[in-house]
């Protein structure tokens, strides 16, 4: 009874053992890295096609932007593995288009320039079509897009496994070119806060 009571007592004091050891390692880790999330920022859009044929249901657009990713982190540095800009107006998806992986570097700043063009087939409801309609009067549209990446994370030499796909929300009000003026300028718009710094998926 009491090698019983011993066994389980140093059971008890090893696996504490183990997990202080690990929480100070976790913190010591922290120190050295500080990882701080990205920002994303859209900087510019340009529209100069959005329009609506009621008569076959087919939506033309051609949209273009220009997307800052600013890696704040001094030792951190990310793998985009798979880009995705993704395209919606009231909430219906009408275009996306693939980028090009790339690995931004600590203390950086990249640019995607996703650009839109094309038509699809939509159904819009008679209330979205009354908002466009406002819109178009205004000559501001209501668009988002939406980033959905794919990353892995280096911290200093160690790279971690490819996280799950993160889907970044930027919703932005984009004037309307007419003949290549437009009556008031796009103004840069923050997109959502993204933690990419969660945990890793552990499939390649």
């Amino acid at each position: 009874m009491a090698g019983s009571r011993c066994g389980a007592y140093w059971l008890f004091k090893l696996i504490y053992i183990a997990f202080l050891l690990c929480f100070i390692a976790v913190f010591i880790f922290w120190l050295i890295f500080r990882p701080k999330e990205v920002e994303f920022h859209v900087t510019d859009a340009t529209l100069t096609q959005f329009y609506f044929n009621t008569t076959d249901n087919t939506l033309y657009y051609n949209l273009s932007a220009n997307i800052t990713l600013r890696n704040p982190n001094k030792r951190v540095g990310i793998n985009y593995n798979s880009i995705e800009a993704i395209a919606k107006y009231q909430n219906k998806l009408f275009s996306n288009v693939g980028l090009t992986p790339f690995y931004q570097g600590h203390k950086n700043t990249s640019i995607l320039r996703p650009v839109f063009v094309g038509q699809k087939d939509m159904s819009l409801r008679a209330r979205d079509l009354s908002k466009m309609d406002e819109e178009k009067s205004a000559g501001v549209f209501g668009i988002d897009i939406k980033l959905s990446v794919q990353i892995s994370i280096n911290y200093g030499k160690f790279k971690t496994f490819k996280f799950e796909p993160t889907m970044i929300y930027c919703p932005l009000k984009v004037p309307l070119s007419d003949n290549g003026t437009v009556a008031e300028g796009f103004k840069t718009t923050q997109c959502d806060d993204v933690n990419f710094f969660s945990y890793p998926d552990d499939t390649d």
